[in-house]
């Protein structure tokens, strides 16, 4: 492997120590001859050579993939809803997904089956209706009483009081006649129009 790659694999493999000229070797496993731990040795450096050569392939990948992407106008939201779209789908699928499905439907089944749960859905069911029954007796207890105290002498009183009042401040325009009087003392000019219409 060229310089380039030695220096890529000091960047990536810095934690893993790779025994380059047998300096400090350490004692053989055992188990192990010396001709074999030098093979595996070899081996080694050849994996880990791959990996960093696979490395640098897929970073290259990523790059032409976000290009293509930039390209085409996809944005990196695009890519992470489809990204969760595609890993929530996963998880649908796994295993233990399924499994716990299947489970909380078993255990729905058992507890919509029990009597425990009929006799409350049945005794919530009840205290509803009563509910319900009650509320629309007070509604009508209400709309009664304000029927009767529409039709009550004080509520006609203040009703004919009210009216009063509007027939004398908006008394002259249902008249007809429009000369009420201009809140800057000028009875002659009217008012400007400002409406936005």
């Amino acid at each position: 492997m060229d310089s380039a790659g030695q220096g890529m694999l000091s960047d990536f493999m810095t934690d893993v120590p790779v025994d380059q000229g047998g300096a400090a070797r350490t004692p053989a496993v055992e188990g192990l001859t010396e001709a074999e731990e030098e093979e595996l040795r070899a081996e080694l450096v050849k994996v880990e050579e791959e990996i960093v050569t696979l490395r640098q392939v897929l970073a290259a990948k990523e790059r032409h993939c976000g290009e293509l992407k930039r390209r085409l106008g996809l944005s990196t939201l695009d890519g992470l809803k489809q990204n969760l779209s595609r890993s929530w789908h996963d998880v649908q699928v796994s295993n233990a997904y399924v499994k716990t499905s299947e489970k909380l439907g078993e255990w729905n089944e058992k507890v919509t089956q029990s009597d425990l749960y009929k006799k409350t859905q049945e005794t919530l069911s009840q205290a509803g209706q009563k509910t319900s029954a009650a509320l629309s007796t007070v509604s009508s207890a209400i709309s009664r009483k304000l029927g009767d105290m529409r039709n009550s002498a004080t509520f006609k009183s203040f009703e004919d009081r009210v009216g009063t009042i509007k027939s004398k401040v908006v008394g002259g325009k249902e008249n007809g006649s429009d000369n009420l009087p201009s809140p800057t003392g000028s009875g002659d000019q009217s008012l400007p129009d400002h409406s936005p219409f």
